[in-house]
C-alpha cells in the first residue's frame, strides 16, 4: 500500500489519473479471467497487452463480457481492487480541484467520453482586463440620438486689414476704420446624444448682411518713436533755426526761430519736418528738433524764451505776464536793492492781483519799486504805500494813502490802472464792473505815463525795472 500511496503524486493531472484508472480496470479484468497466471505487460502506442500462454488479449473489456457466466476467482483480491480504484478516484479528484484553484484560474477541461483519447490539458492565461459586460450593454441601450433642423441668423465677424504707415511711431497701433460684424441665415441639422450637442451639419447659409472690414494702420516712424511724438504735437528747436518754405536746404526763408522755441509738429518728409511757428508754416530738418519726453527742460526754457520775446517797452500791460507765481518769487527775490525784503515778502500778492484784475504783474511791481525806492521811501515804511497813492506835489506824505498792509495798497492800485488807465471805456473788468477810462491814453507805459506822471521819461524808468526783473528768469 505504501507503494501505491507514493505514486499519488500531486503534480500529476486529471488525465494522468483517469490513464492509470483504465490501466488498473485492465488488469482487474485480466486477473477476473486467468487468475494470476499472465505474463509481464507490453505497452505500445499507449495501450497495455497482456501475455498469457495460449493467447494475446488487446480488448480487456472484451473479455469481461465473455467471462461474465464463468465462476469468479479470486474474489476477495477482487473486491479490494475496486474499492481501492473507487478511493483513488476520489482522492485524485479532490486533490486535483484543490491544487488548480489554489494555483490559477482555470476553465473547464473537455474530457472524451472515451478516456483513451482525452486532450491534452491546454492551460489559459488569466484575463487582466475583463469586459464589463453588463456596463456596456447599459450604455449603449442609455444612448438616445436626437436630430433637429435650425434655423437663424448668425453674427459672421468682420476681418481686419493691417498696413504699414510712416505717420505714426514704429510699432504703435491706430484705428481708421472700425469693422462691423455681418449676418448669415443658415439651415443648420443638430445631432444630440444624451441631450447634448455632438455634431451641426450646415446645410444651406445666405448672406443677410456684409461684414465691413477693421482697416489698423500699424506706424513705421523711428524719428516719432524716438521722441515719443505724434503729428499735431509740440517739439522744439535745439538752436536759431531758418523756417524754409519747402524741403530743401536752398529753400527761401520764411523766419528765423530762436533756441529752444515751441513748434508744431506736422508731417514728416524724409529726413525733414513740416512744422507751424507762429501762424506761419514752413519745413525745418529733423535734426533741429526735440521733444519734451527726450529734453524736459525744453518746456520751461521755450515758456521764459516766448515771454522775454514779448518783453519791449511799448508791450501791453493789459495782459498777464505769463509768469507762475515760482517765477514771481524768483525775480522778486535776492535783489540787493530790497533791503527790508518787502518785494520778496510780497511777492504773492502780485502774482495774486495779476490773475485777479488781468493786469501785468511784472509791471505793477516795477511800478511799486520805481515809485518807493526798493520800499525804501517814508510813506512806503510809515504808511504800507509802496505807490505814493493819493499824494500831491504840495504834501505828499500828508495827503497819501494809509494802508494796514503792502498787499492792501497793491490790491487798490491794480484796481485803479485796470479801470481809469489801461482799457478803453465800458470794457468788462472786475466784479462784473466796466471800465471808465478816465485816463485812458494806450495800454502801454508810454500810454500811461501821459495822465499818470508829469515826468516824461516815467515811463522808460518803469521799463527798465521791468526789463531787469523779466532777465532774472
Amino acid at each position: 500500500m505504501s507503494n501505491q500511496n507514493n505514486s499519488f503524486n500531486s503534480d500529476r493531472n486529471l488525465v494522468d489519473v483517469f490513464k492509470e484508472l483504465q490501466q488498473k480496470r485492465a488488469e482487474d479484468s485480466y486477473m477476473y479471467q486467468y487468475g494470476d497466471s499472465y505474463n509481464t505487460p507490453n505497452k505500445e502506442n499507449g495501450i497495455t497487452t497482456y501475455f498469457s500462454s495460449n493467447k494475446k488479449t488487446t480488448n480487456p473489456y472484451t473479455y469481461g463480457k465473455k467471462l461474465k457466466n464463468k465462476k469468479v476467482m479470486n474474489s476477495t483480491k477482487t473486491f479490494n481492487y475496486t474499492k481501492l480504484s473507487v478511493g483513488i478516484i476520489i482522492i485524485t479528484l479532490i486533490v486535483s480541484v484543490a491544487l488548480l484553484f489554489i494555483s490559477y484560474s482555470f476553465t473547464t477541461y473537455g474530457l472524451e467520453e472515451e478516456v483513451a483519447e482525452a486532450p491534452e490539458i491546454v492551460e489559459f492565461e488569466t484575463n487582466q482586463k475583463v469586459l464589463d459586460i453588463p456596463q456596456i450593454i447599459s450604455n449603449n441601450i442609455d444612448t438616445a440620438t436626437i436630430k433637429e433642423t435650425l434655423n437663424e441668423e448668425r453674427e459672421v465677424n468682420y476681418p481686419t486689414k493691417y498696413q504699414s504707415v510712416d505717420n505714426l511711431p514704429k510699432g504703435e497701433e491706430e484705428v481708421v476704420q472700425e469693422g462691423t460684424n455681418g449676418k448669415n441665415k443658415i439651415v443648420a441639422v443638430r445631432t444630440y446624444e444624451n441631450n447634448e450637442l455632438v455634431d451641426e451639419n450646415i446645410i444651406e447659409s445666405t448672406t443677410v448682411k456684409e461684414p465691413v472690414e477693421q482697416i489698423v494702420n500699424i506706424g513705421t516712424s523711428e524719428f516719432l518713436a524716438k521722441y515719443k511724438v505724434h503729428l499735431g504735437d509740440i517739439m522744439y528747436v535745439v538752436a536759431n533755426v531758418d523756417l524754409k518754405e519747402s524741403p530743401q536746404t536752398d529753400s527761401k526763408d520764411v523766419v528765423e526761430i530762436p533756441a529752444t522755441l515751441d513748434v508744431k509738429l506736422l508731417e514728416l518728409s524724409g529726413e525733414w519736418c513740416k512744422i507751424s511757428y507762429d501762424e506761419k508754416t514752413g519745413y525745418v530738418k529733423a535734426t533741429t528738433l526735440t521733444s519734451a519726453t527726450a529734453a524736459p527742460e525744453m518746456v520751461d526754457k521755450a515758456r521764459v524764451q516766448r515771454i522775454l520775446r514779448d518783453v519791449k517797452i511799448d508791450m501791453p500791460l493789459n495782459k498777464k505776464s505769463g509768469l507762475a507765481a515760482s517765477d514771481f518769487k524768483k525775480i522778486l527775490s535776492n535783489n540787493p536793492n530790497d533791503t527790508n525784503k518787502i518785494f520778496e515778502n510780497n511777492y504773492k500778492a502780485f502774482f495774486d492781483v495779476e490773475q485777479k484784475y488781468n493786469i501785468n504783474g511784472v509791471f505793477l511791481a516795477s511800478l511799486a519799486i520805481h515809485e518807493s525806492g526798493w520800499g525804501t521811501s517814508q510813506i512806503a515804511s510809515d504808511k504800507k504805500n509802496l505807490f505814493g497813492y493819493g499824494s500831491y506835489d504840495r504834501d505828499p506824505y500828508n495827503s497819501s494813502y494809509e494802508f494796514d498792509d503792502y498787499k492792501e495798497g497793491i490790491e487798490l492800485v491794480a484796481k485803479v490802472l485796470v479801470k481809469n488807465y489801461l482799457n478803453t471805456k465800458d470794457t468788462k473788468i472786475y466784479d462784473n464792473e466796466k471800465a471808465t477810462a478816465t485816463y485812458y491814453n494806450g495800454p502801454t507805459l508810454e500810454g500811461v505815463n501821459t495822465r499818470y506822471s508829469t515826468d516824461s521819461n516815467w515811463y522808460k524808468k518803469v521799463f527798465n525795472y521791468m526789463d531787469t526783473l523779466y532777465n532774472k528768469l
